[in-house]
């Protein structure tokens, strides 16, 4: 798991601006998520190449991701406040719990997600 701060450039009173990169093209899923929501609780095997890895920019708004690797029962946790890049591994087991209300760009498209994603018993 990692998760990367994307900084500002300009901050007024109109809010923020900040440059993103990625290189991923085609369609990618837009997510709103109510606060106490829950995302995820499965993992993905790399079979799909825009899982391997697994790429969410969370635009706004704070959550706190759950994770571990399949073959392991401790589960690590961090709280993300957006904007910021998360990068899951295959293998990874997560979930995404939205403390408050929040927006994320998931980038991948349905049925990439559909074709590479495992859930355990």
């Amino acid at each position: 798991m990692k998760v990367t701060p994307i900084e500002p450039f300009s901050k007024d009173a109109r809010g923020a601006v900040a440059e993103y990169y990625h290189d991923r093209t085609g369609l990618h899923l837009i997510v709103f998520s109510k606060a106490g929501s829950i995302r995820g609780r499965h993992y993905h095997k790399g079979i799909s190449i825009s899982k391997n890895p697994e790429v969410i920019v969370l635009l706004s708004g704070t959550c706190t991701i759950n994770w571990r690797e399949t073959s392991h029962t401790d589960c690590q946790n961090e709280t993300v406040t957006g904007p910021a890049r998360i990068e899951i591994q295959p293998y990874i087991w997560h979930e995404l719990v939205a403390v408050t209300d929040c927006s994320f760009l998931e980038l991948n498209s349905l049925s990439e997600h559909v074709a590479d994603t495992f859930y355990e018993n």
